[in-house]
Parts: structure tokens; C-alpha cells; sequence
């Protein structure tokens, strides 16, 4: 709004520079792709990025089975496998490797060393697992909500760096039209310099 209201000002005004209209121009132009450009930019990368994230997720739900793994016992070093999507650090220390066995998708028993919470830890205990189709231990499945956000993350962040380079070319547009404003005002001065304040200047 601010741009168009400066460069209507600018339409009949006596002191009106070039440079004072190319500069309006490109404050209303950047003020159009900030309306326009950044939601565009944004709702293409979040749906891009939702429509292969579901994919992912409708594969991995397809892939990846849920079973019930029992405790045989503590183990002696920490597992690779079986571990929860997204867990983070704090949550890591709240999981213990043990060694525990569950049925396959084929019927066969399975052991192997995997992590369980330690509530679930004990000798005996039951915690669910989830494996792939040959049996080996994986993380969950991703969630459809935790996909749709990871989507809307990338919307947002593609809106916002659209707009901050709309910004930057804007700003260093204006930049160089104040640099080329100080070099005609140096020259002007120059020109003029040399009878500033004489008696009879112009006469």
C-alpha cells in the first residue's frame, strides 16, 4: 500500500527525480511478489513436499509390521535397530538395549538385540516392535500428522526465504539507485561548485 501511495505521489510531483520513480516502481513491484509470489512459493513446496512424505508414509506402513518382542535378557552393548522414529537424546536415556525375541511375519522366531523402554526392560517383559517383512527390527512407521507437519515446515520455510530474497533485491536495488542519486547530486555540485556565492553569479 505504502508503494503505491509513493509512486502516485510521485506521478505530476515537480521534484520528481528518475530515480525517485524507478525507486517507487520497485517498491510496488516487491510489494506484488510478497503478495504473490511468497504464498505461491510456499503452498507449491509444502504440497511437493506432503504429497512425498505420504508417499513415504503409505510405504513404510505397507513395509513395516507390528509385533510383540518378549525380554530374554539385558544386553551387553547398545542396539542399532528397533529404535523409535524422532527420538530424541533425553528420550534415548530413557530406553535400554536388551536382547528379546519376537515372531516374524512368517511365523519364525526371531532374537536379536534391540532397545525397549526401561519400564519394559525386566526379564520376561512384553513391549511392541515393529520389523520389516523379513523380520529385522526398524523404526515405526512415519504418522500422517507428523508427515503433514514436516510439509507445513517446508511451506513456511520456502515463503520465508522467498521473501527475504525479494527483500535483498529490493534493498540493493535501492541501494544503487541512492549511489547513482549521490554521483548526478556530486557532479551537479561540481558543475556549480566553482561560482558558489560570487557576486553576480548567472548574470
Amino acid at each position: 500500500m505504502r508503494a503505491a501511495i509513493g509512486l502516485w505521489r510521485w506521478r505530476h510531483n515537480p521534484l520528481r527525480r528518475t530515480t525517485d520513480l524507478v525507486e517507487a516502481w520497485v517498491a510496488f513491484t516487491a510489494a506484488a511478489l510478497l503478495c504473490l509470489l511468497v504464498p505461491l512459493a510456499g503452498w507449491t513446496a509444502g504440497a511437493s513436499a506432503n504429497a512425498s512424505l505420504q508417499r513415504a508414509v503409505r510405504a513404510q506402513q505397507e513395509q513395516r509390521l507390528p509385533t510383540t518382542a518378549r525380554v530374554l535378557r539385558a544386553a551387553d552393548r547398545s542396539a542399532g535397530g528397533g529404535r523409535t522414529a524422532g527420538v530424541t537424546g533425553s528420550e534415548e536415556r530413557l530406553r535400554r538395549a536388551v536382547v528379546a525375541r519376537w515372531t516374524a511375519p512368517d511365523g519364525s522366531a526371531r532374537t536379536g538385540t534391540v532397545t525397549a523402554a526401561r519400564q519394559d526392560s525386566a526379564p520376561g517383559s512384553a513391549f511392541p516392535l515393529w520389523t520389516d517383512r523379513s523380520g529385522r527390527p526398524v523404526h515405526a512407521p512415519m504418522q500422517a500428522g507428523a508427515a503433514r507437519a514436516h510439509a507445513v515446515m517446508a511451506g513456511l520455510t520456502a515463503a520465508l526465504l522467498t521473501g527475504l530474497m525479494v527483500e535483498t533485491v529490493r534493498r540493493l536495488a535501492v541501494r544503487r539507485l541512492v549511489l547513482l542519486r549521490y554521483a548526478r547530486l556530486d557532479r551537479a555540485w561540481a558543475a556549480v561548485g566553482p561560482d558558489w556565492g560570487r557576486t553576480g553569479t548567472g548574470s
